[in-house]
């Protein structure tokens, strides 16, 4: 590889020091490197990261903060169609696999073409209110679709390739990638998938029933969720973010269909640590 390109989350790395070294360590054996300061944009056509800056030839995508940062700029530039690699500068990270003492070491690797790219699965929700699409977007972990405003529970109602599932009231509902399957989903109650799979997981969250699981199906099922009515059949809010970063309105009588992305993450793999690995340092350091 020869031109690179560095997202940085700048709360983790304020005074850019990171960010200077892995340039000047690129430069220093004639690569080309530019920088884009990961910052929310609140409205247009990208959320942190402004893909149309990245110049056209660039062959990696350097992202400096964590596995959010990550995840934020996957959502941004996934059409370019680049790889991404994270450089973790927190805890070990399933998506950001390189720490700081493991910066130089994969730099060189990078350099030297000896790496190799995983593909993963996205979704994409589309919001409908009747016939009208209102909202959509798309997600490299998960979408949730919960409650807005008041502290109570909402009414769910839930299809797959239009034929109704079940049910059920709830806080909300986690529909989830594998790569998300050790994010929120995991907290709720939901299974770990190996990140290569492809499937879809639906995971309730907090529902008010003994008998409600997270349920997995294939990539290639649809899965509606409409929200219902109140209890005194009066108007719900509700909210579908997608990777905790956006968020679009619902209310009762609305739906999100969602469904796998045409698009996938690129992510680098440098090293030889298994999913497994990651997963029983992880369950350790817990």
């Amino acid at each position: 590889m020869d031109r690179f390109y560095i997202i940085t989350n700048s709360d983790k790395d304020p005074s850019m020091e990171i960010t200077g070294k892995i340039v000047d360590y690129l430069k220093e054996y004639k690569r080309s490197c530019e920088i884009q300061q990961a910052s929310r944009q609140h409205e247009g056509t990208y959320h942190y990261t402004d893909p149309s800056l990245i110049p056209d030839g660039v062959q990696c995508i350097i992202v400096l903060g964590g596995d959010g940062t990550l995840l934020q700029a996957a959502r941004d530039v996934v059409h370019r169609e680049i790889p991404l690699l994270g450089i973790n500068l927190g805890q070990l990270g399933f998506l950001a696999e390189v720490d700081l003492q493991s910066l130089y070491s994969a730099l060189d690797q990078l350099m030297a073409d000896d790496y190799e790219v995983e593909e993963r699965m996205m979704l994409e929700g589309c919001v409908y209110r009747g016939d009208e699409l209102i909202g959509k977007d798309i997600a490299l972990n998960d979408i949730v679709i919960g409650r807005d405003g008041h502290l109570r529970v909402v009414r769910f109602k839930n299809y797959v390739n239009d034929v109704y599932l079940n049910s059920y009231n709830a806080d909300g509902i986690i529909i989830s990638t594998p790569t998300g399957s050790t994010g929120y989903s995991l907290s709720a109650g939901g299974p770990i998938v190996s990140p290569n799979a492809a499937m879809t997981i639906m995971t309730p969250i907090a529902p008010h029933t003994l008998n409600t699981r997270s349920i997995i199906f294939p990539s290639e099922d649809v899965i509606t969720v409409e929200i219902g009515k109140g209890r005194h059949c009066d108007c719900e809010k509700g909210l579908a973010s997608f990777d905790g970063a956006s968020s679009i309105g619902m209310v009762t009588g609305d739906c999100i269909v969602i469904r796998q992305a045409k698009v996938k993450t690129r992510i680098l793999k440098l090293n030889h640590l298994s999913f497994v690995e990651v997963l029983r340092r992880k369950m350790r350091d817990s």
